[in-house]
């Protein structure tokens, strides 16, 4: 019963990322290991040129690791004289755009501890600063009356249920990698 899937929704409370939600999804034994962020822009207006277009979203990916690269989805309208929009995907790889996969994650660390670049290091402050937000979600959760429930999930899976209901309540679905 150890603690290895985390979803949360989080908000910031500042004026420039008010009502913003934030999701994270961190596990292990997930079927398919990655890091990326992805932003997911709000909908455009359902209607253009007074008809219904029934658009999706755009989406912009930024993928840390493995396959590092940008993505950009977007709704298009196809040339011609009718009315349909489609997704367009824009993407950039590093290792298709240059001819070669970038070091691995351990073998650039090595290189730039070893040439003394420290650009890619976290510092001393940011993590404290990254255990000091998830201590004090724990904390709380340690000293709730009424806890949230602690969930399984099955190995290769992609977490469990209530990680799907957590976004299905704001009417959205995870992005699969």
């Amino acid at each position: 019963m150890t603690e290895t899937f985390v979803a949360l929704r989080v908000l910031v409370d500042n004026w420039r990322w008010a009502d913003v939600p934030f999701y994270v999804r961190v596990g292990k034994r997930l079927p398919k290991g990655g890091t990326e962020i992805a932003v997911q822009f709000k909908s455009a207006p359902s209607v253009l040129f007074n008809r219904e277009t029934g658009m999706g979203v755009n989406v912009l990916v930024i993928r840390i690791q493995p396959d590092e690269g940008i993505s950009l989805r977007m709704q298009a309208k196809m040339p011609g004289a009718t009315l349909r929009i489609e997704p367009v995907k824009m993407d950039f790889q590093y290792g298709t755009s240059f001819g070669k996969a970038s070091p691995e994650a351990y073998e650039r660390l090595l290189l730039d501890a070893m040439s003394g670049d420290a650009t890619l290091f976290a510092r001393r402050d940011e993590v404290e600063n990254a255990w000091r937000f998830i201590d004090s979600i724990e904390d709380a959760w340690h000293k709730s009356a009424e806890p949230p429930g602690l969930y399984e999930y099955a190995a290769g899976s992609w977490g469990p249920k209530e990680a799907d209901e957590l976004l299905a309540r704001d009417g959205r679905a995870w992005r699969r990698l």
